[in-house]
């Protein structure tokens, strides 16, 4: 079972997790050693609610594919256990930024004594700035 948070929970079968080998340098270990961590978690066959699956895939995440599927390749860590972890830590952080709402903006008007301050400031800045004139002699 993977915890997202104290209502949303996962199937371990949802979420497929298979090691490759990582890219890039790092000597021969990096040819031998299958340390990177390939996580394919389907969103539309998931169990989570219609709600949250339509907000994952309305997002413009490149590592969601045209069927729905999202891919996480973590390759960080040396060892596949914390890339393991890493993989996990990032689909969490992917649901948990899909189940946030932002509240509605209400629009707003400056008060009157807003208004009046904004003007006043205004008029002194003026007047500073008038006085910066050249002097008659």
């Amino acid at each position: 079972m993977i915890f997202i948070s104290n209502t949303i929970s996962l199937n371990d079968h949802e979420v497929d997790i298979s090691a490759i080998r990582a890219q890039g340098a790092g000597g021969q270990n990096v040819n031998k050693v299958s340390s990177a961590i390939h996580l394919r978690f389907d969103i539309g066959a998931s169990s989570l609610s219609d709600e949250y699956k339509q907000r994952l895939l309305d997002s413009k995440d490149n590592r969601l594919t045209k069927e729905g599927v999202l891919v996480i390749k973590a390759q960080q860590f040396r060892t596949q256990e914390r890339n393991r972890v890493d993989a996990l830590e990032r689909l969490r952080s992917l649901i948990l930024k899909a189940t946030h709402v932002n509240k509605t903006r209400r629009p707003t008007k400056p008060s009157f004594s807003a208004k009046r301050k904004r003007v006043d400031q205004k008029t002194q800045r003026g007047k500073t700035k008038a006085l910066r004139g050249k002097v008659d002699y």
